[in-house]
């Protein structure tokens, strides 16, 4: 971090920033060959030289097998460019969707974590919330006849959240289909 991020940033968000880049470079290390592979082909794919590579690549063979250099002609039909391109398309494909099917794992984890952080956020949350009514009471403090205070004041069931999302989509799909 460059000094003036240093000073912007608290000790909490600094620490929280170094566990994650941790705990990613230890992810990274107990990957598997094969997947970092897959990962190295799918981002070299993803990137101009590879497109480069491509135009000299399938240049020079058009070039050569139409006859326009001294080298003799090896596929004038063009049926193993064909070929090659088709296999090479069927690995490459084969690297995305691995890479693929990584990555969605890592984004499902992390919601997973993202639910977790926000439940537990929502849970302290209540508690301050029910700390402030009662020193408001204790104080003397009118709070006036708040029903969302008291709503909020509620622990929040994570399953009837899920059940009444499953209803409002099931609504939704009914109208619309």
């Amino acid at each position: 971090m460059t000094k003036s991020a240093d000073q912007n940033v608290s000790g909490v968000v600094e620490r929280n920033v170094e566990t994650l880049l941790e705990h990613r470079r230890r992810e990274d290390a107990g990957r598997k060959l094969h997947g970092r592979i897959a990962d190295g082909v799918t981002r070299f794919a993803g990137r101009s030289p590879f497109i480069y590579l491509h135009l000299v690549f399938f240049g020079a063979w058009f070039v050569i097998n139409r006859g326009w250099t001294p080298l003799a002609p090896f596929d004038d039909t063009f049926y193993l460019l064909g070929t090659v391109a088709s296999v090479e398309a069927i690995f490459l494909s084969t690297f995305v969707l691995i890479t693929q099917n990584r990555m969605a794992d890592l984004a499902e984890r992390r919601a997973e974590l993202d639910l977790q952080i926000s439940l537990l956020a929502e849970h302290e949350i209540t508690q301050v919330l029910k700390l402030v009514a009662k020193l408001a009471e204790r104080l003397h403090i009118a709070t006036g006849d708040n029903t969302e205070l008291e709503e909020s004041k509620r622990d929040v069931q994570p399953n009837a959240v899920i059940e009444h999302l499953d209803e409002q989509r099931e609504k939704e799909e009914a109208k619309s289909g």
